[in-house]
C-alpha cells in the first residue's frame, strides 16, 4: 500500500478522480478488514501458546527453574519464555497494522470529503476549468498506465 501516493488528488482530474475514489475505498477497507483477520488470528495464537506454556510449566516446574508452583510463577515463566514474546510480538505487530490500515481508511473518506470541496469550489469557478470536455476514458487509461509504470519501476529497483 502506497498511503501517501493513494491519497494524493489531481486537481486537473477532479473528474478521473471521483471515478477513482470507490474502488480506492474498496481496497483500503479489504487492507483494514485483512488486518483485523490477522490480529484476531495473531491473538488466538497468542492465547494458544499461553495454554501451552501453562500446562508444561505444571507438568514440569523444574524445567522452568520453579520451586514451588504458584500463579505468579507461573505467569513469570510464561512472560520471560522466547516463544511467547516471539507470538506476543506478532501480536503486537498486528495491532499496528490494524491501526494503520484504519487510519488510511479515515485518511480515504477525508480524501471523498476534500475532492467534494474542490468541486464546489469548481461549480464556483474557482478553478479554471478547460473549454473543451475531455474524453475520461482516455485520461483514466492513462493514469492508470502511469501507476502500472510507477508500480513496474518500483519492483525492478527493489529487485537490485
Amino acid at each position: 500500500m502506497n498511503y501517501e501516493q493513494d491519497l494524493r488528488i489531481d486537481d486537473s482530474s477532479l473528474d478521473i478522480e471521483l471515478l477513482e475514489q470507490a474502488p480506492l475505498f474498496m481496497k483500503y477497507a479489504k487492507h483494514f478488514a485483512e488486518a483485523q483477520r490477522d490480529v484476531e488470528n495473531a491473538k488466538q495464537a497468542l492465547d494458544i501458546k499461553r495454554a501451552e506454556l501453562d500446562q508444561l510449566i505444571r507438568k514440569n516446574p523444574e524445567n522452568y527453574n520453579i520451586e514451588k508452583v504458584t500463579e505468579g510463577a507461573i505467569s513469570s515463566s510464561i512472560l520471560m519464555n522466547k516463544q511467547y514474546q516471539e507470538c506476543n510480538q506478532a501480536f503486537l505487530d498486528a495491532q499496528y497494522e490494524k491501526n494503520m490500515a484504519a487510519n488510511a481508511k479515515d485518511a480515504v473518506n477525508q480524501r471523498k470529503e476534500m475532492l467534494e470541496g474542490m468541486i464546489k469550489l469548481l461549480a464556483q469557478q474557482y478553478f479554471a476549468g478547460p473549454s473543451v470536455p475531455r474524453d475520461l476514458s482516455k485520461e483514466r487509461e492513462l493514469k492508470q498506465k502511469q501507476t502500472s509504470g510507477r508500480i513496474a519501476s518500483k519492483l525492478v529497483r527493489n529487485k537490485h
